[in-house]
């Protein structure tokens, strides 16, 4: 637990943009909140290949998310049995199941259809989100951090030389 906060610790505090760690950690939403082998988790793969997005925050996010879609696969069941019992989408639902494609999506689920409802929903506002507050981190937290007595006399220390020279 204590190297995971560290490490999300060293990713805020590192270079990286903040837009590429919160597109990670939203697309590690999608895979962690759905079933793990369904077609639309090799798009979000490919996209996490593809799209430059920072790896350590969509590998802890996959993780806190998988353990969440644990705790809301009753909720995702509702939600995606209430759209998949729809009257007005039965015959949607009809034709796209006799494409051999979305049988593969496994959109006939209900916990994958509620789940995949629940992270498209949230992916926006939580990019949003997130943005802010890692820049507000940046901009006020660490700031204060770096200019704290306790932080100007560990940069003078000869431990803080020897992280510099092997970082």
């Amino acid at each position: 637990m204590i190297q995971l906060v560290a490490n999300l610790l060293k990713l805020l505090n590192s270079e990286a943009e903040p837009a590429q760690i919160s597109l990670a950690i939203c697309l590690s939403m999608v895979l962690g909140f759905t079933p793990l082998f369904s077609l639309h988790n090799l798009v979000i793969l490919f996209a996490v290949c593809v799209i430059r997005v920072n790896l350590s925050a969509f590998l802890l996010g996959w993780g806190v998310f998988s353990g969440m879609a644990w705790l809301l696969d009753p909720l995702f069941h509702g939600l995606g049995k209430q759209v998949l019992t729809l009257p007005a989408l039965n015959g949607t639902w009809t034709a796209l199941y006799n494409i051999s494609l979305f049988r593969l999506a496994r959109f006939n689920n209900t916990v994958v259809m509620g789940s995949l409802i629940t992270s498209l929903a949230l992916f926006v506002p939580l990019f949003l989100v997130l943005n802010r507050l890692i820049l507000a981190y940046r901009d006020h937290l660490l700031a204060w951090v770096d200019k704290s007595r306790v932080m100007q006399f560990f940069k003078a220390s000869k431990i803080y030389a020897a992280y510099k020279a092997l970082a």
